[in-house]
C-alpha cells in the first residue's frame, strides 16, 4: 500500500488507510530517545494513520509531554478519544511495572516520570505501558517475520538497543517487567563505558549512538568494517540469549541493522552460528524484521489489546 508523507507544523503525517475509527482500535504511541509518534492501529494491525516528530532535546519533563500530547491529539476524531477502546503505549526503558513510571537511559527528562497516569488524565481510555522493543517484538510475532514463531527475540538496533523474549508463545516480563533488555548483555571486555554504567554493553558497542562516538561520524556512514563488527556484536549477543533460552529466532528491526542490511545481518549469523554449537542452539536464525517502521505502533497497539482483553488478543494471534 502506498504511504503519502505531509509535513504539518513539523510534524509528519502518514495516513494508511481511510478506514472509519471504532472501538476495537487502539491509540497506539511510541516513544523513543529520537522521535515520538502517535497513531491509530486496528484490531487486525494495521497502522491506519500516524503522526510523529523528533524527541524535543529538554531537561523539562512537562515539556517533553506537552510534544506527545498534540501529537496524540492529532489522533482524535471530533475532539473526542471515544473512537478507541484502549491506548497502548511502547516507551524506552527502565520502568517500573505497567509504566506507572518510566525513566527512559535516553530520556533525560523523564527520570520516574508519571507517564501512565498523564496518559490516563489526557486520553480517558485504558492505559497499557511496556518497554518499546517489548513491543515490538509482540509486533514481529502478531504480523511480522516471527508469526507461527513460539519462541524467539525481538530486537532494535537503533539509537539504542532493546529487545523483548517470547517463550513458549508468552512475552518474558521478569521480576520489574525489564525482561529482555540484551542492549545491557555484556560483548566486549572491558569495553566502553554504557549509560547504563557498566562496560562493554551492546548498547555501548553497537548502537547507532555508539558508533557516532567511535567513528566520529554518523551511524550512517560507518565505513565497511564497522558495519561488519556491529552485526558480529549484535550476534554475540544473540547467540547468548539462544544458548541461554533455547530459541531459534531473532528478528531485528532499527535503522542500524535495516541499513546496514546484507553485511550486518550476515556478520551477525556467522556469529551466531560460531558460538551456538550446543545441539538444541544449532540452526539459530537471525532475519530482518519484517514490519519496518511501522512495527512501533503495531506493537504499542498490541501493548494495549493485550492488556483489556488477554483471550481475545490470543485469538489475534498475538503472544501473551
Amino acid at each position: 500500500m502506498k504511504v503519502e508523507v505531509k509535513v504539518l507544523d513539523n510534524v509528519d503525517y502518514v495516513e494508511k488507510n481511510s478506514g472509519e475509527k471504532n472501538s476495537a482500535e487502539a491509540l497506539a504511541i511510541d516513544i523513543g530517545g529520537t522521535k515520538l509518534a502517535a497513531g491509530r492501529v486496528s484490531s487486525t494491525g494495521e497502522l491506519l494513520e500516524r503522526f510523529q516528530c523528533p524527541t524535543p532535546q529538554t531537561t523539562n519533563g512537562d515539556e517533553l509531554f506537552a510534544a506527545l500530547e498534540d501529537l496524540v491529539k492529532k489522533c482524535r476524531t471530533g475532539g473526542s478519544f471515544a473512537g478507541f477502546g484502549v491506548c497502548g503505549v511502547g516507551s524506552g526503558g527502565p520502568m517500573t511495572p505497567n509504566g506507572v513510571t518510566v525513566s527512559p537511559l535516553n530520556i533525560p527528562a523523564w527520570r520516574g516520570f508519571p507517564l501512565r497516569q498523564r496518559l490516563l488524565d489526557l486520553t480517558g481510555l485504558p492505559v497499557a505501558i511496556d518497554n518499546d522493543a517489548k513491543a515490538l517484538a509482540l509486533a514481529e510475532g502478531w504480523r511480522g517475520a516471527a508469526r507461527a514463531e513460539s519462541n524467539y527475540i525481538g530486537m532494535v538496533v537503533s539509537t539504542g538497543v532493546g529487545g523483548g523474549i517470547v517463550v513458549d508463545g508468552r512475552l518474558v516480563h521478569g521480576a520489574a517487567a525489564n525482561a529482555g533488555h540484551i542492549g545491557h548483555v555484556q560483548v566486549v571486555a572491558g569495553g566502553r563505558r554504557c549509560v547504563c554504567g557498566s562496560v562493554g554493553c551492546l548498547e555501548a558497542e553497537a548502537s547507532g549512538t555508539a558508533i557516532a562516538a567511535i567513528t566520529g561520524r554518523s551511524a550512517a556512514e560507518a565505513d565497511e568494517e564497522m558495519r561488519m563488527r556491529t552485526g558480529t556484536l549484535v550476534g554475540r549477543a544473540v547467540a547468548a540469549a539462544v544458548n541461554l533460552l533455547d530459541i531459534r529466532l531473532a528478528t531485528v528491526a532499527g535503522s542500524v541493522a535495516l541499513g546496514y542490511g546484507d553485511l550486518f545481518f550476515d556478520a551477525a549469523q556467522a556469529e551466531i552460528d560460531r558460538l551456538s554449537t550446543i545441539v538444541y542452539a544449532q540452526g539459530a536464525r537471525i532475519v530482518p524484521a519484517d514490519l519496518g517502521d511501522t512495527a512501533p505502533l503495531i506493537g504499542a497497539a498490541a501493548v494495549g489489546f493485550a492488556a483489556v482483553n488477554p483471550d481475545a488478543a490470543t485469538m489475534m494471534g498475538i503472544p501473551q
